[in-house]
């Protein structure tokens, strides 16, 4: 395994209950954007760095057929226990796997998608792979949230500030061959054009509101990958930066439930 597909599948071990408990489960409009594209309900959809699952069971009822490919084993045996506790549904799978080596037929996917994940993964390998095992007109999609999400603008402030000093800090501590690598968000769509593999591609914009507790909220910021490293290297600043970003979410939130709106970014492209 190539040393950077290593850090960065290593980065989520430890924390997938944290993480399934607590990040949004992609909404509705995925399928309906996608299902809209392809004009149909399709035979196999492919949900590639599908952590947990969350973006695989949205499909449950709306495909054919069902594969989630991760290969981070901590969150593949929780989407698995998620599979076990839905009565073992038999249209859909969690393997291990990479984005650039699916192990999967030629043409034999009507629909791939990436959630929140597409960044962690080498862009035009694994967009070359997709193509390899998209059907021809068949849509690939990278979905992503912007953070953080947009609740009280002191908190989305205090959130930004706790980010820009793990991201600091986390430079400073880590080697560079001991980090993980990604690749810039606002720069997926033009990493899809420049494929040259889809003869068309897209931004689309869109937002879904979700109920949300004080614990809630901490926790979604605690289930980043960087502040995870941070905590794990025991980074005493990170841990009292989160400590005091932890006690102001309980100060606005004041026992209370809020609405919070995620954002999201969706990047696709439809194969040639």
């Amino acid at each position: 395994m190539a040393e950077a597909n290593r850090h960065n599948i290593e980065r989520f071990t430890g924390f997938s209950a944290l993480y399934d408990q607590n990040r949004p489960s992609a909404p509705k409009e995925v399928v309906k954007i996608l299902t809209h594209y392809f004009e149909g309900k399709p035979k196999l959809v492919v949900d590639v760095g599908c952590g947990t699952g969350l973006s695989s069971f949205i499909w449950l009822h709306e495909a054919e057929r069902i594969i989630g490919v991760e290969p981070n084993d901590d969150m593949r045996q929780l989407a698995h226990s998620r599979w076990e506790e839905a009565q073992k549904p038999v249209h859909l799978q969690f393997v291990a796997g990479l984005s650039h080596k699916l192990g999967l037929t030629d043409e034999a996917a009507d629909i791939i998608t990436c959630s929140q994940s597409f960044h962690w993964m080498e862009p035009q390998s694994t967009l070359k792979e997709f193509a390899r095992v998209l059907r021809p007109n068949g849509v690939f999609a990278a979905y992503d949230c912007d953070w953080p999400p947009t609740c009280d603008w002191r908190l989305e402030k205090h959130f930004l500030k706790l980010y820009s000093l793990v991201e600091q800090r986390l430079s400073q501590v880590l080697p560079l061959q001991s980090r993980a690598q990604k690749w810039p968000k606002d720069k997926h769509l033009e990493q899809i054009e420049y494929s040259n593999l889809f003869s068309f591609a897209k931004e689309i914009v869109f937002h879904h509101w979700e109920q949300c507790d004080a614990e809630r909220y901490a926790n979604i910021a605690l289930s980043q990958g960087g502040l995870q490293t941070g905590l794990k290297l025991r980074v005493h600043e990170i841990e009292e930066a989160f400590a005091e970003f932890r006690n102001h979410v309980k100060e606005v939130f004041a026992g209370e439930i809020k609405e919070i709106l995620f954002s999201y970014r969706m990047r696709l492209g439809i194969k040639k």
